[in-house]
């Protein structure tokens, strides 16, 4: 096989392409045997029967001349008179370039070239099969011995050779073997051949065609098959590699709010021990002092003492109330986008004494809880972000929605900070990038002197609203 077929050249190639290599090389080869074939057949055929025709007019002509070949061994000079006067005139004489009468032995009888009358000749394989009865005819094949002439002649002959049988028994006595001048004989039959290979073309061409489309239409089916299948492969291993990194990202996410949550246990210990626990503890002291329990205290001091007792409770009291505000989330299940953010702008202005920039658009999309606690959230600890570190310079909120993803931007002017000296035991930063990622979305930070911003966005697809 051709090494273009062997390499990967074949395989690249489609089923009709692969088809029509092949099965063309196949056809052609097809064509040129069947034609090879049916053209032997019918020049066979033709030079048969052209043969018969001839043979049975000129035995008509010339067998009333002859003797009683089985009782006569020789020709008389009137009867060879008589095959000279027949064979050079007449329809004869136009169609006959040469003839000879041949006895079963190999001797020549009679021939128009006088020259070969008495001769005897090797007998040839056509004369051989005359003898036993059966018209051989050939057509432009001479070769026999004694045929020289017919050779250098330069014309196309028809060889016949009719076996002269004896009327009442049946026997072969004689052969004639006569050359006829096959000129018609020559465009018959190769009119014969041409119209012979154009059927064979034509019908193994039509053939070829018709398995062509067939297979071209299923060719392009089995393609277009296998191009859906490769498109759901690929479908499916981008399913598999999503879920994957989903998977990935779940654990580590996972892992990362098992640790904010033990970051935030311990903010809050700290803060109830740095605070509210420090105020208790000194009220507790006071309590125990002797100027509450020594009954030789004054009134005046006493009541001074105990009056600095409910001020450290009222402020650890405060205190507890404040730390409990960031804890706990306003009712929010019933509010929407534009009221979940007008509620953490006026709970941040109203604790700090400052002043928020907003921007939404009029109509707000339906969230699902998770996502309302994320957006109060991200509000929440951004606008403290930027009052702690940013003075609370300019800041701003911007809401928009492009149908599908939702965007909150918060900002302001002041001076920026290096996000590589964030400590990782900070919560805030992390904290909110955890809590936006849980759900899909994306987070990012963008800090410099002239100001930060903190953006967040959720593909809301998939979600179901509240």
């Amino acid at each position: 096989m051709h090494p273009f077929i062997k390499g990967n050249h074949w395989k690249a190639l489609s089923l009709a392409q692969q088809f029509l290599l092949v099965g063309g090389l196949v056809t052609l080869f097809a064509t040129l045997i069947v034609g090879a074939f049916v053209t032997s057949l019918i020049e066979d055929a033709v030079t048969r029967n052209s043969g018969a025709a001839t043979a049975l007019y000129v035995d008509s002509v010339i067998a009333p001349l002859l003797p009683d070949m089985q009782a006569s061994t020789d020709l008389s000079d009137s009867v060879k008179q008589a095959l000279d006067e027949t064979l050079g005139q007449g329809a004869l004489g136009r169609r006959l370039m040469s003839f000879k009468l041949w006895r079963p032995d190999g001797t020549i009888l009679y021939s128009n070239n006088r020259q070969h009358i008495g001769q005897k000749l090797p007998i040839s394989d056509g004369l051989q099969t005359a003898l036993t009865g059966i018209m051989v005819t050939e057509y432009d094949n001479i070769d026999d011995v004694g045929s020289e002439s017919e050779r250098e002649a330069g014309v196309p002959l028809l060889e016949v050779y009719n076996p002269v049988l004896q009327p009442w028994s049946g026997d072969v006595v004689a052969v004639l073997e006569f050359y006829e001048i096959a000129t018609d004989f020559q465009h018959s039959l190769n009119r014969a051949r041409l119209q012979s290979w154009i059927a064979v073309v034509a019908f193994t061409m039509t053939f070829f065609a018709i398995l062509s489309l067939l297979v071209s239409r299923g060719s392009r089916t089995i393609d277009s098959q296998r191009e859906a299948l490769k498109e759901r492969i690929q479908d499916l291993y981008d399913l598999l590699t999503q879920n994957g990194e989903l998977s990935a990202k779940l654990q580590r996410a996972s892992q990362r709010t098992t640790a904010l949550n033990e970051r935030y246990l311990r903010r809050l210990g700290a803060e109830l021990h740095d605070g509210p626990a420090q105020l208790v503890a000194l009220a507790a002291l006071k309590v125990d002092s002797d100027l509450i329990s020594n009954h030789r205290t004054s009134p005046k001091m006493r009541e001074r003492e105990i009056k600095s007792i409910k001020s450290s409770l009222d402020d650890a009291m405060q205190e507890i109330r404040t730390i409990c505000s960031g804890l706990v989330l306003p009712q929010i299940e019933g509010a929407d986008l534009g009221e979940i953010i007008e509620r953490a702008l006026k709970a941040h202005m109203q604790r700090t004494g400052t002043t928020v920039r907003l921007s939404m658009p009029p109509k707000s999309p339906p969230l699902s809880l998770s996502v309302k606690i994320c957006v109060f959230r991200f509000l929440q600890e951004a606008l403290n972000n930027g009052f702690r570190h940013g003075g609370a310079a300019g800041q701003y909120v911007v809401q928009t929605f492009d149908g599908q993803n939702l965007f909150i931007t918060v900002g302001d002017s002041g001076p920026g900070f290096d996000p590589a000296k964030i400590e990782p035991s900070s919560l805030g930063l992390s904290g909110l990038r955890e809590r936006v990622e849980s759900l899909g979305g994306h987070f990012d930070l963008k800090t410099s002197n002239r100001g930060t911003v903190l953006r967040m966005s959720l593909n809301l697809r998939g979600m179901e609203p509240a």
